[in-house]
């Protein structure tokens, strides 16, 4: 079994089919939850519990160091919060830019539920973390298109 440090995930995100705005170069941390709904089907006359998968859900927890520059970053963010239809959060993640294989590129369209601009205090490095939600199917494409 090959092991990895978690050192160069690549992050895309975009208002379209296929993001194009890199955040790597910004990114401190990357959390990619994906889960079933479970059911309970218990019926009368069952001695244990029983229980079927419903929906799937997946989140994507990003952590970034802020920057109000010319990168805009915050801008990007800003402008991304609550947006609905077919202009949702495009979604590309790979744990490395190169190397690990096509296989683990996880792509969907999510919802970004909110952004804090600016959060800390006296001496703290300037950081926000977002949270984007599902909004359809999170795939695990073997596409080799770069992430």
């Amino acid at each position: 079994m090959a092991e990895m440090v978690l050192k160069n995930a690549r992050v895309k995100l975009g208002t379209s089919g296929s993001p194009t705005t890199t955040l790597s170069p910004f990114l401190r941390s990357v959390t990619v939850n994906y889960s079933a709904e479970i059911l309970d089907k218990t019926a009368m006359g069952s001695n244990s519990r029983r229980r079927i998968a419903g929906l799937k859900d997946w989140t994507a927890t990003l952590e970034f160091n802020q920057s109000f520059n010319t990168s805009n970053i915050n801008k990007f963010f800003f402008n991304l919060v609550g947006k609905a239809g077919s202009s949702n959060c495009y979604i590309s993640i790979r744990p490395e830019s190169s190397g690990v294989g096509s296989t683990h590129r996880y792509y969907g369209k999510g919802l970004l539920d909110g952004y804090t601009p600016i959060s800390g205090g006296v001496g703290d490095l300037a950081t926000f973390s977002v949270n984007i939600l599902c909004d359809g199917n999170l795939t695990r494409s073997s596409n080799t298109q770069p992430a």
